[in-house]
């Protein structure tokens, strides 16, 4: 497989360590591992490590103290998005969140197509083969649905979208917040194939590296789950 290029090693690597301090993994107040460790379980330069952990001083999320270590700050540290689930309690409030993921991932799916690796190709499929093999085993798919619009993000090359999407977590998956326990699974079971053909083509766009493309086929794909919700459909993606 190509070698990754030095700056886009430091992006993906920074945004795999920001999502570890998103969730807690790494919580506020721990030491990172060494320089040397994140070479070593990276498989990555010294100067790409360096890269990394710069972008995430400068996003204000850990600092370093001379001859100690870098260390996670504290919450109140530095800024964070966050949609709580006391926010998404309606379907008008999970509609506005629709609205601006809309503004957000459109942009995000044509800088992928940009600016996509092959690794994120492999990343993005495996999510769909993960979304099928959920319609296979009659599962709701709201993990693999997350992880697809993740990688997507991850693929721009700008851990920003990454770090976004982490953020929200799995409220960016508006079934979830409403589901209807009534609905048949034969209905639930086309519509979540619907979604899935969404997203092969978004796949398709940016694995062509065609940007208008990538970015029309996100847009459709997530105004078409919030014209659903208007119509009042409660399985939406």
């Amino acid at each position: 497989m190509q070698r990754l290029p030095r700056k886009t090693l430091s992006t993906y690597l920074a945004s795999r360590l920001i999502e570890r301090i998103r969730s807690r993994e790494l919580p506020p107040g721990v030491k990172l591992p060494t320089e040397q460790h994140i070479m070593q379980a990276h498989q990555v330069s010294r100067t790409v490590v360096r890269e990394a952990l710069s972008h995430l001083q400068a996003a204000g999320l850990v600092e370093t103290r001379h001859g100690v270590g870098t260390f996670v700050l504290e919450p109140s540290a530095f800024p964070a998005f966050r949609v709580s689930a006391d926010q998404l309690g309606t379907l008008r409030e999970v509609i506005t969140l629709l609205e601006f993921r809309i503004s957000v991932e459109t942009e995000a799916a044509a800088l992928a197509a940009q600016r996509r690796q092959e690794q994120n190709l492999v990343e993005i499929r495996r999510a769909l083969e993960s979304f099928n093999q959920a319609l296979i085993d009659d599962k709701d798919a709201v993990s693999a649905d997350f992880e697809f619009h993740r990688e997507v993000a991850r693929a721009s090359q700008n851990p920003h979208f990454v770090d976004l999407i982490s953020s929200l977590g799995l409220s960016v998956i508006p079934r979830r917040r409403l589901q209807n326990p009534e609905l048949m699974v034969p209905d639930r079971q086309l519509y979540l194939r619907r979604v899935n053909l969404e997203h092969e083509s978004i796949l398709n766009a940016i694995a062509a590296q065609d940007a208008e493309a990538a970015r029309a086929a996100m847009r459709t794909h997530l105004s078409n789950s919030r014209d659903r919700l208007r119509r009042g459909d409660q399985y939406s993606a």
